[in-house]
C-alpha cells in the first residue's frame, strides 16, 4: 500500500516528491513506489455559501437575518474544483492506505487538508508532517519523525470554530449593515477595529494642542563641546516655563562652570532579536516602501522557490533548541558573497551554552526566520528578492555576534546651583554592530530610535577633564522647541499596532491583553498584510504619501458598526477560548453556541440602529452601465470613479501612480485620463502627454519605462473589464483566503 501525501502548495509538493523519489507525473499529482504527492492550491474547499443553505438567501434581505446554519456545509471552491477533483481520486485510491498532511504547520494549514479530507469522505488513517523549512534536510527529519494524525484533532477543532464564526459573525454583520443603509459596507472582527485604531489615532491628531518647551545650552568654545541643561527635580531637560528659563539665562550667563563628576560606565547592547514576519515586514516598509503584501510574497519566493529563507508566517523571534546544532550549517550556506568574511567569523567558534535567541517556550507552530542550509546563489534573484534576503541574513549572523560593548562617558557641570550634563560614547568592540558596517546598501540603522529627551542628549566627542576642573567661557543660550503630535499610521506602524493592540483596549483587561501579545494581535502574521490590502480595495483607507488615513466611507461606517466590533477585546476573548479548544480544554459546542446567540443579538442590533450613511463623494459622472452617479474614491495607487449602486459594481481608472520618474524633481508621476489624451502630471507641477513622454524616452535610449507604461496600459485595461466586488464577493474572497482571523 502507498501512502497519499497533501502539500498545501505545487511548489512544495514538488520538493517533497523530489526527496521521497516519486518521479512519475500523473494528473494533478506525483507518484513514486511508496508515495504519491499530491496538493491543493491554499484552500480548495471552503465553508458554503448562504444561498446553499437556503436559495432565497440568493437576494440580501434583511428579514431573513440572522443566518444561522444547524450545521455547516462545504463547497469546492469553483476556481481550483479541477485539483479538487484530482485530490479526491488519489484520496480514493484503492492502493493508498495512509494519508500524510504536508500542508503547513500551524492551525490554517491543518484546516486546508483537513477540509478537503471531510469533503472527500476520507476514512483513512492520518499522519503528519511538521516541519518549518522544505529544504530536503528538513523534509527527510520531517518524514523520519512523522506523527499520528490523531495527536492534531483539537487543532482542527479550534481552526474550524475560527472560520465558522467568522462566517456568522461577518455574514450577518455586513449583509445587515448592507441592506439598512443601501451601500457597500462590511465589517468583521479584526478589520473594524483596525479601523478604529487608525480613528483614535487621527482624533489625537486633531485633539493635539502643541506646547512650547525651552531649555539651556552651555557652549565651551575653548573646548568644543555642549553641556545641557537638566532639571534638577524632574530631571528632564525641557521646561514649559519660558519665564522661569529666561531668568536662569541672565543669572549664568557669565558664570564659571565647575566639573562635578566625570563618569566612564563600560556598557554592552546585545543584538536586536531574529525576525518574525510582522518586524521584517516593518522593517521592509521603513527601509524600501514595501507594502505588508509585498513583503509576505517576496519572503515567499525566498521559501519556495530560492528555498534559502525559513517558513516565512512565524509569530516567533525565537529559535527551539532543536536548530541549535544546524546553526554552522546554515552559516555555512549563507556564507557568501559580501557575507563571507561575516560568517567566517563566527563559523569556527563556539555556539553560547544557553544563547538568548533560542527559547522553546517562546516558539509556537514554527521559529524565527533564518536562513537555510541550502546553497545561496545570489546572482539567481531579484532586487528585491536580495534586499529582503540581505535584512534576514544580517539579523541572523548579528545574533551570532558578541554584544556591542562601549563606555559611556557623562560629565556633571555646575553652573551656579544648576546642573549641565554631556554625553559620550567610545566605541570598544562594535560586536554585532560590524555585521551592519557594510550595510549601507540595506538601508539599516543599528540604533534604537530615541525620545526626544534623549535626542536632546546627543553623543559628542567629550575633551579629557577631571573632577574639579573650572571652565571658564562658557556660552549659554536659550533653546526651544515644540511637542509633536502623535504621528499618522503608516504601514509599519500600522502592523505594530494590529501585533500589540493593547494601547486600544477599553477594558483594561491584563487577562485579554497578555492573550493578544501571545496570539499575535488583531490578525496573524498570515493574514494581516491581506486584511490591510482588503482595507484599501473596499476604499475604507488611503494613502497620502507614506500615511494612512480613513476614508469618509470608514468613518461612517465607524459610527454605524456595533460597539463590540470596534474593540480588540472581541478577538482576544476569541483566541483565549479558540486556544483552550486546540488544547482540549474547552468543548467545541460550547463555544460554537455563544457564538450563534452573539450574532443573533448583533443582527438585532444593526437592525434597530437609527444612523445614516451618506455618499459625500458623488460626482455628476453618470455610471456608463446602470446611469446612476458614480462615487469619486481613492485605492492605494490610484484614484477611480466607481457605481454608486453595490449591485452594477462598475468602476473606471482615472489616474494611477505610474513607475515613470519626472524629468524635473524625479518622483513618480501619476498617468491621468484616456487612450490618446493620456496625460503624466507630477507633484512639482510639470505635466507631459503620454506621446511626448514615449518619444522623449526613446531619444534617452531608455525603453524599460516604454516597459512599466505598457504594463500600466494592460493593467488599466484590465481593471476597465473587472466589476467592483460587492461586499458579498469580498467576504467569501477573505473566507477563502482565508478569512481574517
Amino acid at each position: 500500500m502507498k501512502s497519499l501525501i497533501i502539500a498545501e502548495k505545487p511548489s512544495v509538493a514538488r520538493d517533497i516528491a523530489r526527496v521521497m523519489k516519486c518521479p512519475k507525473q500523473g494528473n494533478g499529482f506525483l507518484e513514486g513506489n511508496q508515495y504519491i504527492v499530491t496538493w491543493g492550491l491554499g484552500h480548495l474547499v471552503e465553508l458554503a455559501a448562504p444561498e446553499e443553505y437556503n436559495p432565497a438567501y440568493r437576494q440580501w434581505k434583511m428579514e431573513d437575518l440572522p443566518m444561522i446554519p444547524d450545521s455547516f456545509k462545504l463547497t469546492v471552491i469553483p476556481q481550483t474544483s479541477r485539483q479538487y477533483s484530482a485530490v479526491k481520486a488519489q484520496i480514493h485510491r484503492k492502493d493508498v492506505g495512509e494519508i500524510i498532511i504536508a500542508t503547513d504547520a500551524g492551525r490554517e494549514g491543518e484546516l486546508v487538508a483537513r477540509l478537503i479530507l471531510k469533503k472527500t469522505g476520507c476514512q483513512k488513517p492520518i499522519k503528519r508532517l511538521w516541519i518549518s523549512s522544505v529544504t530536503d534536510k528538513a523534509i527527510r527529519e520531517g518524514f523520519a519523525h512523522l506523527r499520528d494524525g490523531r495527536e492534531y484533532n483539537a487543532l482542527y477543532d479550534a481552526a474550524m470554530c475560527r472560520a465558522e464564526a467568522d462566517w456568522l459573525v461577518g455574514m450577518n454583520a455586513t449583509r445587515a449593515l448592507t441592506c439598512k443603509y443601501n451601500a457597500q459596507l462590511s465589517c468583521g472582527r479584526v478589520q473594524t477595529p483596525t479601523l478604529a485604531m487608525i480613528a483614535k489615532r487621527e482624533k489625537a491628531i486633531r485633539d493635539f494642542i502643541p506646547q512650547s518647551y525651552f531649555g539651556l545650552q552651555a557652549k565651551s568654545t575653548s573646548l568644543g563641546f555642549i553641556l545641557t541643561w537638566q532639571d534638577a527635580a524632574s530631571k528632564s531637560p525641557r521646561s514649559f516655563d519660558r519665564q522661569r528659563m529666561e531668568k536662569l539665562l541672565a543669572s549664568l550667563s557669565g558664570q564659571p562652570g565647575h566639573v562635578e563628576e566625570v563618569r566612564r560606565t563600560p556598557k554592552k547592547t546585545g543584538a536586536p532579536l531574529l525576525y518574525d514576519l510582522t518586524e521584517l515586514q516593518r522593517d521592509a516598509s521603513k527601509r524600501f516602501n514595501y507594502s505588508a503584501k509585498e513583503t509576505l510574497n517576496i519572503m515567499q519566493r525566498l521559501y519556495e522557490n530560492h528555498k534559502v529563507l525559513t517558513y516565512p508566517r512565524t509569530d516567533s523571534r525565537y529559535l527551539s533548541e532543536d536548530i541549535v546544532p544546524t546553526l554552522k550549517e546554515r552559516l555555512r550556506a549563507c556564507g557568501t558573497g559580501p557575507y563571507k568574511q561575516l560568517a567566517g567569523r563566527v563559523l569556527h567558534q563556539p555556539i553560547p551554552p544557553k544563547p538568548f535567541y533560542v527559547d522553546n517556550g517562546k516558539v509556537s507552530d514554527h521559529h524565527a526566520i533564518i536562513p537555510t542550509e541550502q546553497f545561496v546563489q545570489l546572482d539567481h534573484m531579484t532586487v528585491d528578492e536580495r534586499r529582503i534576503y540581505d535584512l534576514v541574513v544580517r539579523r541572523f549572523l548579528a545574533v551570532l555576534y558578541p554584544p556591542c560593548e562601549y563606555e559611556q562617558t557623562s560629565i556633571t557641570v555646575k553652573i551656579q546651583n544648576e546642573t549641565f550634563l554631556a554625553r559620550g560614547n567610545v566605541m570598544k568592540n562594535p560586536g554585532w554592530k560590524e555585521v551592519y558596517l557594510t550595510a549601507a546598501a540595506s538601508g539599516y540603522d543599528s540604533d534604537l530610535e530615541s525620545g526626544e529627551d534623549e535626542e536632546i542628549f546627543r553623543s559628542q566627542e567629550l575633551p579629557s577633564l577631571q573632577k574639579g576642573d573650572v571652565l571658564s567661557r562658557l556660552t549659554v543660550s536659550l533653546t526651544q522647541g515644540k511637542t509633536k503630535a502623535p504621528a499618522p499610521f503608516n504601514e509599519a506602524t500600522l502592523l505594530s499596532a494590529m501585533e500589540n493592540p493593547a494601547a486600544y483596549m477599553e477594558s483594561g483587561s491584563r487577562e485579554m491583553a497578555k492573550t493578544l501579545g501571545e496570539t499575535g494581535g488583531l490578525g496573524t502574521v498570515a493574514t494581516r498584510a491581506d486584511i490591510i490590502e482588503k482595507l484599501f480595495s473596499s476604499f475604507l483607507l488611503e494613502k497620502r504619501g507614506k500615511d494612512i488615513f480613513l476614508t469618509s466611507k470608514a468613518k461612517q461606517l465607524l459610527d454605524l458598526v456595533p460597539e463590540d466590533l470596534k474593540k480588540p477585546e472581541l478577538t482576544a476573548d476569541w483566541e483565549m477560548r479558540l486556544l483552550k479548544i486546540s488544547k482540549g480544554a474547552l468543548k467545541r459546542s460550547t463555544f460554537m453556541a455563544d457564538i450563534r446567540e452573539y450574532s443573533s443579538a448583533l443582527t438585532r442590533q444593526i437592525k434597530t440602529g437609527e444612523g445614516t450613511f451618506r455618499h459625500d463623494n458623488l460626482t455628476n459622472t453618470k455610471c456608463p452601465v446602470c446611469g446612476k452617479r458614480m462615487l469619486a474614491v481613492k485605492g492605494k495607487n490610484s484614484e477611480m470613479l466607481v457605481c454608486q449602486d453595490r449591485e452594477c459594481g462598475h468602476r473606471e481608472t482615472i489616474s494611477r501612480t505610474s513607475n515613470a520618474r519626472c524629468p524635473v524633481c524625479h518622483k513618480k508621476m501619476q498617468l491621468w485620463g484616456k487612450g490618446d489624451n493620456q496625460t503624466f502630471v507630477c507633484s512639482c507641477g510639470h505635466k507631459e502627454k503620454l506621446k511626448a513622454f514615449q518619444e522623449r524616452r526613446k531619444k534617452e535610449g531608455a525603453g524599460v519605462s516604454r516597459k512599466d507604461v505598457a504594463k500600466y496600459m494592460s493593467q488599466q485595461k484590465k481593471e476597465a473589464r473587472e466589476p467592483l466586488n460587492n461586499p458579498f464577493a469580498q467576504l467569501l474572497s477573505s473566507i477563502q483566503a482565508p478569512p481574517e482571523k
